[in-house]
């Protein structure tokens, strides 16, 4: 939240100045127009943050979020509705009444009440940010002007499936190795809490020392028994600190560069963030946004810092006249053919249908990677599991080897 300081006329012509507060310009105004006052001048005058980094990530963490299937179903039923010659405000209320969502209810609610003091849906959608982000806005700012709206809106819906669709399969790679690590951790850390112990009662009463690795195995398994409210100590803190810092947006950078230059997963998030990347560019310019505009929205809805720095490099050099594809082709993170096939699209004047393309293509690619990754990862964390359970039973079995060769001999 902002305060804003205003200077505004009544009805009756009288000029009032005052503060109020909201979340953006555009929601201050309204909230003034609400009041039957004529904003003629506005200006921000402090914004106000918490003092508490922490309070502010709990707020963000636990903030209500709308599933991308909710928006996109509801995208394509006002579409539908829009087309059958329904005005905006009725398509609204038939929708919020269909609507589960409660985050969605409420903000759907909210915009219809703004539509009838005469606000655009544009406009009114904006206030929502948690629910309409910027591409879905001025897609629809843009179809709006055009006079296309259930055109943008049948776009938005193939966008938001696409996306989503990357998005699942990009989580599918990732959770699939963090789900074996899970359980893997879970039997191993069940065999030195429970089995161990019997080995280690068994050997106490032979008055040998045990070999190097087996009184490893026993002095782990030990701490874990003993301090074991240590170790969730710690682990809770780390992991907490963790999420804290990936919260901020030097933590949000430094996972995004991890990420696309990890060795297995790199190139798949790589070719996902590219893909997503082209088919926003591919939306915004077949609805009539310009190339400028395009590449900002775009950036700013990458999902990838790494992503957004490289399209903001591309935007500072179309401002001063160069084709978009020079300095695509100088960022390292978008592949090459990205910049060859945008650099014919830009000759032949259909950049969005060749972005369309190179959407399609990278994600089919990151689709085909998806698989093969997993069907590599899956028998090398069980080896990897396999190999430290032989181990610890190798450490186990040692002492018993030993006695066996005294009793031999």
């Amino acid at each position: 939240m902002a305060s804003y300081s205003y200077q505004a006329r009544t009805l009756s012509g009288k000029l009032t100045r005052g503060n109020i507060e909201a979340r953006d310009e555009n929601e201050a105004k309204f909230k003034l127009r609400s009041k039957q006052l004529m904003p003629t001048k506005i200006e921000i005058v402090t914004e106000k943050k918490s003092n508490n980094g922490f309070e502010t990530f709990i707020k963000t963490f636990l903030a209500p979020k709308i599933k991308s299937k909710d928006l996109q179903i509801f995208t394509r039923q006002f579409a539908t509705l829009i087309n059958a010659g329904i005005p905006i405000v009725d398509c609204l209320k038939i929708l919020s009444d269909g609507v589960v969502d409660v985050v969605l209810k409420d903000a759907l609610n909210q915009i219809r009440g703004s539509i009838e003091t005469g606000r655009r849906l544009s406009d009114s959608m904006a206030i929502h940010d948690r629910v309409f982000d910027r591409l879905y806005c001025n897609l629809i700012k843009a179809g709006e002007e055009a006079g296309i709206l259930d055109t943008i809106l049948t776009r938005l819906s193939v966008y938001i499936e696409k996306n989503e669709k990357t998005k699942s399969q990009v989580k599918g790679a990732l959770v699939m190795p963090a789900v074996i690590t899970a359980v893997a951790f879970l039997v191993i850390s069940g065999i030195i809490v429970f089995i161990i112990p019997k080995f280690e009662s068994f050997y106490a009463g032979s008055g040998k020392a045990l070999p190097m690795l087996t009184q490893m195995i026993v002095d782990l398994s030990l701490f874990m028994r003993t301090k074991w409210y240590l170790i969730i100590g710690v682990v809770g803190g780390v992991g907490g600190g963790m999420a804290y810092y990936l919260n901020t947006p030097e933590g949000q950078q430094m996972k995004d560069e991890v990420m696309i230059n990890a060795p297995l997963f790199g190139p798949v998030i790589q070719k996902s963030s590219v893909a997503r990347m082209s088919r926003t560019l591919s939306t915004l310019l077949s609805s009539g946004v310009g190339l400028i505009e395009a590449i900002d929205i775009a950036a700013k809805t990458a999902g990838n810092s790494v992503i957004e720095r490289a399209l903001v490099a591309c935007k500072e050099s179309v401002m001063v006249g160069k084709p978009f594809h020079q300095p695509l082709a100088k960022q390292k993170e978008i592949p090459v053919m990205v910049a060859q096939m945008v650099a014919i699209g830009e000759q032949t004047g259909a950049i969005d249908t060749m972005l369309a393309k190179i959407a399609d293509f990278y994600e089919d690619e990151v689709e085909n990677a998806i698989k093969a990754m997993t069907s590599l990862i899956e028998p090398l964390m069980m080896v990897v599991l396999g190999g430290i359970i032989a181990v610890i039973m190798v450490a186990m079995y040692l002492p018993i080897f030993g006695l066996g060769d005294t009793i031999g001999g």
